[in-house]
C-alpha cells in the first residue's frame, strides 16, 4: 500500500510539472476535446450510454481496447478508424510529457542523479 501511495504521489508530482509545459497543455486540451467529441459521437451514432461511450473512448485511446463493443454502422467504423489513428498519437504524445514531468520532478527531488552529477562525483574521487 505504501508503494502505491508513493507511486501515486510521484505521478501527481509529474503531472504538476508537466502542466507547466505549453506543449503538454496543448496535448491535454486536444485529448479532452477528442474524448468529448468521441463520447458525443458514440452516444448519438451508436446509441451508447454516455459512460459507456466515454469508457470506449478512453480504452481505445490508451490502446487497451474494448472487448465487447464494436461499431455497428459504417459511419461508426470509419469514425473509429480515424479516431484510433489520430487519438493514439495524441494520447502517447501526452503520456511522453507526463513521463518527462515525472523524471524532472525526481531530478529536482534528488532521486535521480544526472550524468553530469555522476561525472562530478567520479572526478572528485580521483
Amino acid at each position: 500500500m505504501i508503494s502505491f501511495v508513493l507511486t501515486l504521489k510521484r505521478l501527481l508530482t509529474g503531472l504538476f510539472h508537466a502542466f507547466k509545459l505549453k506543449n503538454f497543455q496543448v496535448f491535454f486540451v486536444l485529448i479532452v476535446l477528442l474524448l468529448v467529441s468521441g463520447t458525443i459521437f458514440y452516444t448519438t451514432e451508436e446509441n451508447l450510454a454516455v459512460i459507456d461511450a466515454l469508457y470506449f473512448c478512453i480504452t481505445t485511446l490508451s490502446t487497451v481496447g474494448h472487448p465487447d463493443f464494436m461499431p455497428k454502422t459504417g459511419l461508426g467504423k470509419i469514425f473509429t478508424m480515424i479516431y484510433i489513428v489520430v487519438g493514439t498519437g495524441l494520447f502517447m504524445g501526452m503520456l511522453s510529457y507526463v513521463a518527462y514531468g515525472v523524471v524532472q520532478s525526481n531530478q529536482k527531488d534528488g532521486d535521480i542523479d544526472t550524468e553530469r552529477d555522476r561525472f562530478k562525483k567520479k572526478a572528485k574521487h580521483k
